[in-house]
């Protein structure tokens, strides 16, 4: 593993807070028993997404790059607002641990699954880390006490699965901020859409608001550019590994700032499935 210096570190650290912030944020906004309904997710993840298409149109715009979607985009446009729509209805009812460590996890098998069918080669180290993965998985929606609700964690998977298929159709994109811009431009009418068939007066609080305004304009659309312009300066093995840490980072401060519990399934469930998808990463 080669060396990065003190300021990539740093914008790396900045970049990994973001995505385990997109989990916090939809947590702390949908949390609430009074105002965590669907019509309040689907609310959250349309104002999620059409925020973060200003901010990434005004980046795109700013360095001169095409902002119009082309027809080649729209499954990834499809991907996005699928991954967004789960992913808020998702935090409805599962603490932000839990639904950081089964997205992750349905990324990993999902572009593995899909690389197989695709032609590519899949080693015995990385079969095996992902049995090992979906182990954990498995231990962590075992009924019980800690369980997260089966129906949430069906639609966090479908996020995750939704996820690996935006970022195997993105993968080696010549210009990925600008796909990234023309995605999340994509997804506004879809997201108008979800918005107004939302019951918005009773739907999303204040609180709400500026909660699903921070994830789409600072953790989801700054968040991305940041991992974008960083992700050059890092060796490939830091790349896939450092964002390991995201499902920690997320369970830990989970239990800081919004006392979600971390009882000994979810850190056992924890080492098993990101064991395993570090293992499936290496291989």
């Amino acid at each position: 593993m080669g060396r990065i210096d003190i300021k990539t570190f740093g914008l790396l650290l900045l970049t990994l807070l973001a995505f385990a912030g997109n989990s916090l944020l939809t947590r702390a906004a949908l949390s609430d028993p009074a105002h965590a309904t669907g019509g309040s997710a689907m609310a959250f993840a349309a104002v999620r997404l059409m925020s973060g298409a200003v901010v990434l149109a005004g980046l795109a715009t700013w360095r001169h790059q095409p902002l119009r979607p082309s027809r080649s985009d729209l499954p990834t446009i499809l991907a996005l607002f699928t991954y967004a729509a789960a992913f808020s209805l998702a935090y409805v009812s599962m603490s932000a641990a839990s639904g950081a460590l089964i997205l992750f996890a349905m990324v990993q098998v999902t572009m593995l699954v899909l690389g197989y069918l695709r032609g590519h080669r899949i080693g015995g180290r990385a079969i095996l880390g992902v049995v090992i993965a979906l182990s954990g998985l498995a231990w962590l929606l075992f009924p019980g006490l800690t369980a997260p609700p089966l129906g949430a964690a069906l639609l966090m998977a479908l996020a995750g699965g939704a996820w690996g298929v935006y970022s195997l159709l993105g993968r080696g994109a010549s210009a990925p901020l600008a796909r990234t811009a023309r995605n999340f431009v994509g997804t506004v009418p879809l997201a108008l859409i979800a918005f107004f068939l939302s019951p918005m007066a009773t739907a999303l609080t204040g609180f709400g608001w500026l909660m699903a305004l921070t994830s789409g304009a600072v953790t989801s659309a700054l968040g991305y550019a940041l991992w974008y312009a960083v992700l050059p300066r890092l060796p490939p093995s830091l790349a896939a590994s450092a964002q390991l840490s995201v499902p920690v980072i997320t369970a830990c401060t989970g239990a800081l700032l919004l006392a979600e519990p971390m009882g000994l399934r979810v850190v056992m469930a924890s080492g098993l499935i990101l064991g395993g998808v570090w293992l499936s990463a290496r291989g």
